[in-house]
């Protein structure tokens, strides 16, 4: 039985910020994958960092890894841990929507902490965000892209967001290797929610959609076509889900072609007047980039820069 609140909190808090020497939690709320357990101690130790291995990582259930019970289980023990200073998901592919109607939320609203991951994970973010109303992550996981050595700025931008560097004020910074582009421009204040876009659609119509009053929207994929980007799309604004967006931060989508894709969001975003910036790296993409989901942000479009309004984690 589900112990959702029924309110949808508008306001995100920030979480206490990931310790030296701190420990992480490593859960598989989705898919599973092969885990090296003493290659990924070892990176973390490298780091500073101790590392728990929750028992859902180890197991393989088809195409999900370990049962809806255990899933369920270590999210649950891995927020409520007084041991764990951050959780970090190690792939995503497919099973946080099974969890989404029987996670605690005020639990977790009790036990806040960093939560990072992208793709299947995006279920979680857009619950956690609308339930229990701290931010979180959508960021670099263990297995893909942390072990699997993906280029800097991933690491960096994860831990230093997760440390607490950037404060209410600084910029977002983007690798100049990877140009943005202005697609509407303008200027945006709101809180950035979003995700994988294929995600967002799937929660259509469930307790769990987007609220996407207000929000600077963020959006990303991998493996879709670009007429399905644009069934996604069109499937979000017959849903009424693009009306009150204050802007858009469009992410990669992979094997997309940019022109064409900047072409579907210009015809896509234009009727609603908002600034579009194109190209973020967050997400299927190398480098992988953090964003928190929640924040309070401003997008200017104009000059492609994200600048945080608001702290995203707090020292103790």
């Amino acid at each position: 039985m589900t112990t959702r609140s029924t309110l949808i909190i508008s306001e995100h808090t920030p979480v206490p910020a990931l310790p030296a020497e701190g420990r992480i939690g490593v859960i598989a709320p989705a898919g599973p994958a092969a885990l090296e357990a003493e290659k990924a101690l070892q990176w973390m130790r490298m780091r500073g960092y101790s590392l728990r291995i929750f028992p859902g990582v180890l197991e393989n259930d088809g195409y999900l890894a370990g049962s809806d019970e255990v899933r369920l289980k270590d999210l649950h023990e891995a927020f409520t841990d007084p041991a764990i200073d951050a959780i970090l998901c190690l792939r995503g592919g497919y099973g946080s929507p099974r969890l989404l109607d029987r996670i605690d939320y005020e639990l977790l609203r009790r036990h806040a902490k960093p939560f990072v991951g992208y793709s299947d994970i995006t279920a979680l973010h857009l619950a956690i965000s609308r339930y229990s109303g701290f931010v979180t992550f959508h960021g670099p996981m263990l297995n893909a892209d942390l072990l699997g050595d993906k280029q800097q700025p991933t690491e960096a931008s994860l831990f230093s967001m997760l440390r607490g560097q950037l404060k209410a004020g600084s910029l977002l910074a983007h690798p100049v290797a990877y140009p943005l582009t202005t697609i509407e421009p303008g200027i945006a204040l709101g809180r950035l929610q979003g995700g994988n876009l294929s995600m967002i659609a799937a929660t259509l119509g469930t307790p769990f959609e987007i609220d996407a009053d207000g929000i600077i929207l963020f959006i990303e994929d991998i493996n879709e076509p670009l007429y399905r980007i644009d069934r996604l799309l069109t499937h979000l604004r017959l849903a009424g889900k693009l009306n009150r967006l204050r802007g858009v931060l469009a992410g990669d989508v992979a094997g997309v072609d940019s022109e064409a894709l900047a072409q579907l969001l210009k015809q896509t975003f234009a009727p609603f007047g908002i600034p579009v910036l194109a190209g973020w790296r967050s997400g299927h993409c190398d480098p992988n980039l953090t964003l928190p989901m929640g924040a309070l942000v401003t997008l200017d479009a104009g000059s492609k820069t994200l600048v945080l309004e608001q702290d995203v984690v707090v020292k103790p």
